[in-house]
């Protein structure tokens, strides 16, 4: 009787196994479902990151692009610049010049109609001065006083030279052409001729020497 009773317990009712292999079923799908999940959520994320490092290397691109092109626009200006620098760059000088030709086109002008050379002659000087004032003032080109001054072989080339008793030292007496120094430095020394003192001259050594 036990025996019957055993059976009839383990024995399992045929009514219940279709529900549970539905939910064993279930259980397997939604576990596959959620493993899709995963696996596609982790696919969105790597193609994000694809896509923004795509978005990131684009733009790095595009930066490098303008910085090339600055760079190009900037060295290409620099060029030009030097270009017209060195084109134009006596530009404010001719300018001057241009000014000092007028002044000698209306004294041309002028003398035409004057009677008196000494007028036209002065209107020559008085060019000539504003000349000499605006490459000074305007160009820092200073011309040389060199009459009366102590030779300088560093500003003066001597051309021609004469003893003289009225001088103890060599001395400018006659500029034949004009120096000039610009800023600083000689642009052109002047050609003078220098008096020579007595004492310097060789044959007054000479003699000299010889009372001894």
């Amino acid at each position: 009787m036990s025996k019957k009773r055993n059976k009839e317990k383990e024995e399992i009712p045929q009514d219940d196994l279709p529900e549970k292999e539905s939910e064993e079923k279930n259980t397997i799908a939604e576990d596959d479902i959620s493993e899709e999940q995963v696996e596609k959520s982790e696919e969105e994320k790597l193609q994000d990151i694809i896509k923004s490092l795509e978005d990131e290397n684009s733009s790095l691109k595009d930066q490098i692009l303008r910085k090339q092109a600055e760079s190009d626009n900037y060295r290409k200006r620099i060029l030009r610049e030097k270009e017209d620098s060195i084109k134009y760059g006596n530009s404010n000088l001719l300018l001057d010049l241009i000014t000092i030709i007028d002044d000698f086109e209306r004294a041309i002008k002028a003398s035409q109609e004057a009677t008196d050379p000494k007028s036209f002659h002065s209107g020559i000087e008085l060019i000539e001065k504003q000349f000499v004032s605006m490459l000074d003032r305007n160009w820092s080109l200073k011309r040389m006083v060199a009459i009366g001054e102590e030779f300088d072989p560093q500003l003066h080339e001597a051309l021609g030279m004469e003893e003289s008793s009225e001088y103890d030292k060599q001395t400018v007496i006659e500029d034949y052409q004009s120096g000039y120094i610009l800023h600083d430095r000689v642009l052109r020394p002047a050609k003078v001729k220098v008096a020579m003192p007595i004492a310097d001259s060789p044959e007054v050594e000479a003699e000299a020497v010889s009372d001894k």
